[in-house]
C-alpha cells in the first residue's frame, strides 16, 4: 500500500505542541511529542529549542536513530518507547545529565554506547533484541543504575525467572529493582552491598 502522507517533522510537532499548550517550547520543562500522526521518523536539530526541557517523550513514532539532543543539558528523562531504534548511538552528549531512559519496544540488540550514560538511574528497555550476557554486562559500567526493566528480550526469555533474577543481581550489585520488583538478595550478597553503600532497605 503506497501512501503520500509525509511524516511529521520535529519542528512541526513542537509547533503543534505550542499551539495546544499556549506555551513557548523553550520554556517547557516537559515536552510530549508521542503518538504523532503521521508519525515522526527523524529526530533533528529543531529539538535544540527545548533548552529547559527535563522530560522529553517521543514514544510511539517511527524513529530509527537518536539525534538532535546534544544541546539539551537539562534533560533528565528521555522516553523513546515503541519506535524503530536499533542502537544507543546519539545519546553520548547526555552522558553526564540523563537519569532515566525509557526505550522499551525497539530493535536494540547491542548495548554498545550505554556506558556513556554515567548518571543513568533508570533504564526501561523491555521487548528489545538483546540476546547474550556479553552485551548485558555492559550495564556493569553504570554504577548509578538502580531500576532496570528487561523483560521480553531474548536473553530474558531463554531463562527461568529465578535464574534470571539471581544472575542479574550477581552482575549488577547496585541494582535495587528488576522488572518492576525489588531485588531480594542473599545474605552473602547483602553483606557485600552494605560495605559498598548505605542502601536503605
Amino acid at each position: 500500500m503506497t501512501t503520500t502522507t509525509k511524516p511529521t517533522s520535529c519542528k512541526e510537532a513542537i509547533r503543534m505542541w505550542e499551539e495546544e499548550n499556549k506555551q513557548d517550547a523553550s520554556t517547557a520543562k516537559e515536552m510530549i511529542l508521542s503518538f504523532r500522526w503521521p508519525p515522526i521518523e527523524k529526530m533533528d536539530n529543531s529539538l535544540a529549542v527545548l533548552v529547559n526541557c527535563e522530560k522529553l517523550s517521543l514514544s510511539t513514532n517511527m524513529i530509527e536513530k537518536i539525534a538532535g539532543i546534544g544541546t539539551l543539558k537539562n534533560l533528565k528523562i528521555l522516553a523513546l518507547g515503541r519506535n524503530l531504534i536499533k542502537s544507543f548511538a546519539g545519546l553520548e552528549p547526555l552522558g553526564d545529565t540523563l537519569e532515566e531512559l525509557w526505550i522499551s519496544y525497539n530493535l536494540i540488540e547491542k548495548m554498545k554506547g550505554i556506558n556513556a550514560m554515567k548518571n543513568l538511574r533508570v533504564l526501561y528497555m523491555s521487548n528489545n533484541l538483546v540476546k547474550d550476557w556479553h552485551e548485558f554486562n555492559r550495564l556493569q559500567e553504570l554504577t548509578n543504575l538502580r531500576d532496570l526493566l528487561f523483560v521480553g528480550n531474548p536473553l530474558y526469555e531463554n531463562l527461568e525467572v529465578e535464574i534470571w533474577k539471581s544472575e542479574v543481581a550477581k552482575r549488577l550489585p547496585m541494582l535495587e529493582k528488576l522488572d518492576g520488583e525489588l531485588i531480594i538478595r542473599t545474605e552473602e550478597n547483602e553483606a557485600l552491598l552494605h560495605l559498598d553503600s548505605p542502601v536503605q532497605i
